[in-house]
């Protein structure tokens, strides 16, 4: 078994996050299938996605706790192998209940990974002395990207969607295999409740990982609207701005521990917060096109560390055992991106997409005005 500060177990974080962000991506080009497959309305697939997501929330809820009392290794290896196996029977479902189980159970692999390995990237954090965070969620971006990519090309090249999730389900048990090994054993023995609501300085970092996912969910669902209903590209050019995001993020979390080791976590939620708050008032007054995309890459590459950084200090503080604040977090963050995009198409209805976005710029605007607050026990 490898240190938590071993080159085995900083791999082994890195591939546990790619495998999540693959597995979460694997299903999105899976959805047209299925619905023609169980000729499903959209309010039932809206009802079936809301499975996903309630799987994935009620596992973070006990994931943490569990983690503290028997380590990590072992919750990461079973949610990762239950990941591939999920995306091996997603399209195999013969209707409606056995698709709505097979998503519970796809949420809750992808929730109590997606806890485990952020408790595990703490662990191995600390015992490194360095700032690893924001590379590690990079490796999440960098799965969605190459999950969707495979999948659709699979698709495209007319495979059937059972061998094109058996691939895919086999990538994932592969990697599984790599990284199964090269995990360490975390810290045990924590005991006591399986949640706890988040008090004090872990609250604060909830809600700001909250208002963090948001944003993400934000530019995934609703940016090419607001970019296509202001007239500055046709709708078939729609996906234009989540692409500059997405490119932004990706490259800010690879920058982003070493500009956490040089500025320090404080200066990097400050000034990136404001220039993400910045760039969203770009995107929202843009007249040109240019100038819009240029809003979106602020956004992305001003919020790109805020996640990380959030983590991090969730694992510094001591209010709250770390399992069950890292769990905290994980839940109100994903409930974020569940409830976030929906709460901003009532706002748009009623005031308007702009106002919607400006109103999530207030909400942006959090992170760097708590800058000071959630880091006054941590050096920099």
């Amino acid at each position: 078994m490898f240190a938590l500060d071993s080159h085995a177990a900083r791999l082994a974080t890195r591939l546990s996050f790619f495998v999540g962000g693959f597995g979460l991506s694997c299903w999105a080009p899976l959805i047209p299938f299925v619905r023609a497959q169980l000729q499903l309305d959209a309010g039932v697939l809206g009802s079936l996605l809301l499975c996903l997501g309630l799987g994935s929330v009620s596992a973070m809820v006990v994931t943490g706790a569990i983690s503290a009392r028997y380590g990590c290794r072992s919750i990461i290896a079973l949610s990762g192998f239950s990941l591939a196996v999920t995306v091996l029977l997603l399209p195999l479902a013969q209707n409606t209940l056995q698709l709505a189980a097979i998503l519970l159970l796809f949420g809750a692999s992808l929730g109590s990974l997606d806890v485990s390995m952020n408790l595990h990237a703490v662990e191995v954090e600390k015992a490194s002395q360095r700032s690893l965070m924001s590379g590690f969620h990079a490796m999440f971006s960098v799965g969605g990207f190459a999950g969707s990519a495979i999948m659709t090309l699979m698709l495209a090249m007319h495979m059937s969607t059972a061998n094109s999730a058996l691939i895919a389900a086999i990538l994932l048990a592969l990697l599984m295999l790599v990284i199964w090994p090269r995990l360490a054993q975390t810290t045990q023995g924590e005991h006591g409740q399986f949640f706890s609501v988040p008090r004090g300085i872990v609250l604060v970092l909830a809600l700001l990982t909250g208002i963090a996912f948001l944003v993400e969910g934000a530019m995934l669902d609703w940016s090419a609207l607001l970019i296509t209903e202001s007239g500055l590209v046709p709708t078939a050019q729609g996906g234009l701005p989540y692409i500059v995001f997405s490119i932004a993020m990706l490259s800010g979390r690879f920058w982003g521990d070493a500009l956490s080791q040089r500025l320090g976590d404080r200066i990097l939620l400050l000034w990136g917060g404001a220039i993400a708050v910045f760039g969203m008032v770009v995107a929202v007054f843009a007249h040109t096109l240019p100038m819009a995309l240029g809003g979106f890459v602020l956004i992305g590459a001003g919020a790109a560390n805020t996640a990380p950084i959030l983590f991090r200090l969730a694992g510094a503080q001591t209010e709250m055992p770390t399992g069950l604040a890292v769990a905290a977090i994980s839940t109100v963050g994903y409930s974020g991106v569940l409830l976030g995009p929906a709460l901003i198409g009532f706002v748009a209805q009623q005031l308007g997409l702009p106002n919607a976005f400006i109103m999530l710029a207030v909400l942006l605007s959090l992170v760097p005005l708590c800058a000071c607050l959630i880091t006054s026990k941590k050096p920099g």
